[in-house]
């Protein structure tokens, strides 16, 4: 193979490799189509690499078809030295066809063989995603979820949502449609709800999408999401689909608790006893540190520092992770010793505090390498409650050291 020797022609000045599908921009060079697509994607400044004049990111790239044949039949030629034959190019996808398969989705007899179609065009490469993009695709496809959602049909789900989920774009257009109201939510939410073929992967379509969805949607209408929606997200932590849906779920609930009476309704749907039990299985370390964030939030509230409490694991546990994790967990993990100790400190949770180990926690997070105003939390913590916990060797150790200064 290095003795053969190739025409310089062959080559594409971008990769220095032989070109399998070339084409000529603006500027009369003639590069591959992969190569000169990516240039033009990632490039700062647009401009043709050999002879450096302006070329637009949207620029026509012709296919040059006498090169290639050129290209496959010296191939050929030299099968015998270890070349391998190029293959056809395949057809750059065109804004009309693709317009074409989404006016077939009114098509009862049509719909499917556009979306297996759409999915092959959605896989293949960036340069396919984009035309479906553009052309309008992931607004169709919401549309076609909403529709089948109102009549109870499930045959195109997992296909639709695998397109949703690799052409996802939160452009002005999806945010508007997206705000209207809550049907695209409730359709995710009853998707969960669905018996389909592949489960897995279309569970974690649905969380993957439904994240996004929730990044764009407004105050208005995540104040208004129903019980059942938050009962689906902790059904899918708990029933650990996948990594990713389960992370998914974390982010959404995180995101969403903020508003209304959120988490009102995920203490209806007893998250954090279920957020403690997942937790003591001992997950990945990221998915701690979204549970300890998430259990945060919740105990900002009464009725969630009630909860919190009435798991007999709930103080140990979150004593455990700090400094274990991460520098964001300790951060949260001392914010919930501080929303009990303040807000919920009868003498059976300090004395509980001390027996599993929390005291000594804070005190190890004062003498740590964390942030100054984590360690300001601890040390509010221990100043609050020291008369009552004096008996701790840890809190004596505490105490020289705030005299000594």
């Amino acid at each position: 193979m290095d003795e053969i020797e190739i025409p310089q022609y062959f080559i594409c000045p971008i990769s220095l490799q032989i070109m399998k599908d070339p084409v000529t921009a603006v500027t009369g060079i003639t590069y591959d189509r992969e190569s000169i697509e990516q240039w033009l994607k990632t490039s700062k400044h647009t401009t043709c690499p050999v002879t450096k004049q302006a070329l637009p990111s949207d620029s026509d790239l012709t296919p040059n078809h006498t090169l290639w044949r050129l290209i496959q039949a010296w191939s050929a030629a030299n099968a015998s030295n270890g070349m391998d034959l190029i293959p056809t190019p395949k057809t750059p996808v065109s804004k009309s066809h693709v317009v074409k398969l989404i006016r077939d989705f009114g098509v009862p007899s049509l719909y499917m063989n556009a979306l297996k179609k759409m999915e092959v065009l959605a896989e293949d490469n960036e340069r396919k995603r984009k035309c479906l993009e553009e052309a309008g695709v992931p607004k169709a496809v919401i549309l076609l979820l909403i529709t089948c959602h109102r009549q109870g049909k499930i045959s195109c789900l997992e296909k639709a949502l695998r397109i949703l989920h690799l052409i996802w774009t939160p452009c002005s257009e999806i945010k508007a449609l997206v705000n209207q109201n809550c049907d695209f939510i409730d359709c995710l939410t009853w998707i969960l709800l669905c018996e389909t073929e592949n489960p897995v992967i279309v569970t974690t379509h649905v969380m993957v999408i439904l994240k996004r969805v929730i990044e764009v949607t407004n105050s208005r209408l995540l104040e208004k999401l129903k019980p059942e929606f938050f009962k689906q997200m902790l059904r899918v932590v708990k029933s650990k689909t996948s990594q990713q849906a389960t992370k998914s779920a974390l982010h959404i609930l995180i995101q969403t608790c903020q508003w209304g009476r959120n988490k009102s309704k995920m203490m209806d749907a007893n998250a954090i006893f279920e957020l403690i039990e997942f937790e003591l299985e001992k997950p990945e370390k990221h998915v701690t540190e979204l549970i300890i964030n998430l259990l945060a939030h919740l105990c900002s509230c009464a009725d969630g520092r009630a909860q919190f409490l009435g798991h007999a694991g709930s103080i140990a546990m979150v004593a455990k992770r700090i400094l274990r994790v991460s520098p964001a967990t300790d951060d949260r993990a001392v914010q919930i010793l501080k929303s009990i100790s303040k807000y919920a400190a009868t003498k059976h949770v300090l004395v509980e505090m001390l027996k599993v180990g929390a005291v000594t926690k804070l005190c190890m997070v004062m003498q740590a390498d964390c942030a100054a105003y984590v360690k300001e939390k601890a040390r509010g913590i221990l100043r609050l409650h020291s008369n009552l916990w004096n008996g701790s060797p840890c809190i004596a150790v505490y105490l020289l050291t705030r005299y000594q200064r």
